[in-house]
């Protein structure tokens, strides 16, 4: 197993794939699957067009579902402002399965992994990978 680390500001989309691919190189398997989770509750992962559009557009859809701002209860619990975060990262997911082949991911042409930050603040994201 190993953890990446990655400072991230509100709402960024970041493409992982190339420490993904990199993991999975390093393992020395040729086929497989990999492990991607994002450790913590107001990250997710998954794959998308990695392109300036949707890198706005998934943040801007997300706030459609669990907008800032609104009363969640969560806020209760913690008095804090991220409840909508928790929502989005549990829309989302927090893992990704990704098969591999020829040590290479089984990615489509403009398919990339991305992990995201939906908390409310800059966060230290976390992601595990492991091989299966």
């Amino acid at each position: 197993m190993k953890f990446l680390e990655f400072e991230m500001d509100r709402d960024q989309v970041m493409d992982i794939t190339p420490e993904v691919q990199e993991f999975v190189k390093q393992s020395g398997k040729k086929e497989g699957a990999v492990l991607v989770f994002s450790v913590g509750s107001t990250g997710a992962v998954t794959t998308l067009e990695y392109e300036p559009g949707l890198k706005k557009d998934l943040p801007r859809m997300m706030d459609r579902l669990a907008p800032y701002g609104e009363h969640y209860a969560h806020h209760e619990t913690w008095n804090d402002d991220n409840g909508s975060s928790h929502v989005k990262s549990a829309v989302i997911g927090t893992s990704l399965i990704v098969p591999f082949s020829e040590e290479r991911l089984v990615l489509g042409t403009w398919q990339q992994i991305v992990l995201i930050n939906f908390d409310t603040r800059k966060r230290k994201r976390k992601v595990a990978l492991h091989i299966l």
